[in-house]
């Protein structure tokens, strides 16, 4: 008694993502939102488990998401956090 399996493992992709597979993953998301990860690699048609997308798109895709370097504001303030309260903050969430 458990879990059925989230995908057909012989038939699932592995490995780097395409640039074709972000797109079809990001605009299906963009037209149906993302309730239902086990059926979106299917209704997306991607040969990609529920996992991973629902990780390709958190890590990744999402729009509201930030890439680069950090500002210098954002650098000052993590030293200064760091200051105050160390490694600690692994702890607190």
């Amino acid at each position: 008694m458990g879990r059925i399996p989230c995908c057909e493992k012989a038939s699932v992709k592995k490995g780097q993502w395409t640039p074709e597979e972000d797109n079809r993953l990001s605009s299906y998301i963009a037209q149906h939102g993302t309730r239902n990860w086990r059926l979106i690699p299917k209704n997306a048609g991607l040969q990609r488990c529920g996992k991973s997308c629902r990780l390709r798109w958190t890590n990744y895709l999402r729009p509201d998401l930030k890439h680069g370097e950090f500002s210098e504001l954002e650098e000052q303030t993590i030293v200064k956090l760091h200051s105050v309260v160390g490694n600690r903050q692994a702890n607190l969430f």
